[in-house]
């Protein structure tokens, strides 16, 4: 996998992290692993379809093989996705991509914890037997022999079933069924309580200009334990792209779960929408996309490592592609962190 690597310096310290160049794009190590993946990859939560509880509506499955084909195309070297995205579907249309796909096998990240029932709503679950079944489903769903990175979705308040979960993530890795094991959605003392476990190789929190929260203590967490970090989300599920107006979210299919979702209602809305418009003039400087800037904003912090970007058309990941390429300058920065203040 990934043949046309080039190695470039490394640097064995926590804290930084190591470079490579892959097809001219500079890519990071994730975390403890031997993975070095590009500053943006391709998201496939929405293809998933509708029909379940936290669907974005219904998805043409070709658009969604033309997406991914359009991001490898580009140079993207890894696809997330999980078991509950579509109740399986995103998998099986990962796996339908990959096969038709000509080039390099992408590194294929998928989650576990999330199980649903027969009307698509969906419980967490962190039990041995029930992470074991969810890893072979998805071995067979995707058609890989292992999976690159295996994550718990979310996290159960039972700290003994929590245990019980990361021991059985950690038979995984030991058995080859997966090469390296993660968490998304967890807090600084639940990964203190799965590092005593076993390693951690990465965190997949929300991210975003709207959702700054882990800012304060959970990324310098990962920093300081060398844990890779891959946010979700840093477009706000849509709402920073630019493209989301008050009339586009009224007309928003009712198994679309933004459609009910605080950011997506007043009193936020409105606020979020202005804070798009303000990325949009940023973008201006940079020949570049609203949603793009928001996503260059996550990776201009030192302990993220990559940030996963969701397409559901071609033409959605050209958009956001040159995100990898933007240089936010501190002026910037500051000018979108003080938006508040410049609002009021």
């Amino acid at each position: 996998m990934n043949e046309t690597l080039e190695f470039g310096a490394l640097v064995p310290r926590k804290g930084i992290m190591k470079t490579k160049i892959l097809n001219g794009m500079t890519t990071k190590q994730l975390g403890n692993s031997d993975m070095f993946i590009t500053p943006v990859g391709y998201g496939s939560w929405a293809i998933g379809g509708g029909g379940w509880q936290f669907a974005w509506g219904q998805q043409n499955d070709d658009d969604s093989v033309a997406a991914i084909h359009r991001a490898l195309h580009l140079g993207v070297n890894w696809i997330d996705t999980a078991a509950v995205y579509g109740l399986g579907h995103s998998e099986e249309i990962v796996a339908r991509a990959l096969e038709s796909w000509p080039g390099p096998r992408p590194y294929v990240f998928t989650k576990c914890g999330l199980r649903w029932d027969a009307k698509g709503q969906t419980r967490r679950a962190l039990r041995a037997t029930s992470i074991q079944k969810e890893c072979e489903d998805s071995l067979r769903r995707l058609k890989v022999e292992a999976i690159d990175l295996y994550q718990i979705h979310w996290p159960v308040e039972d700290t003994r079933e929590l245990a019980e979960g990361w021991s059985r993530m950690a038979k995984l890795q030991r058995e080859g069924k997966v090469r390296w094991i993660g968490v998304s959605n967890f807090d600084v003392a639940q990964m203190e309580q799965a590092l005593a476990i076993a390693p951690i190789t990465s965190l997949q929190p929300p991210y975003s200009l709207v959702h700054p929260e882990v800012e304060t203590e959970i990324l310098p967490f990962c920093l300081g334990a060398g844990i890779g970090v891959i946010v979700y989300s840093p477009m706000a599920s849509g709402l920073l792209t630019g493209a989301m107006t008050q009339e586009r979210i009224a007309s928003l299919p009712e198994d679309d779960w933004r459609k009910h979702h605080p950011d997506f209602n007043e009193p936020e809305l409105s606020f979020n929408l202005a804070l798009a418009e303000r990325l949009r003039a940023t973008g201006r400087r940079h020949n570049a996309s609203p949603g793009a800037v928001a996503v260059a904003w996550t990776l201009h912090n030192p302990a993220v490592t990559a940030a996963i970007v969701g397409a559901r058309k071609p033409e959605q990941v050209n958009e956001v592609a040159v995100a990898a390429e933007i240089r936010l300058t501190q002026s910037e920065i500051k000018e979108l962190e003080t938006f508040p203040q410049l609002a009021a």
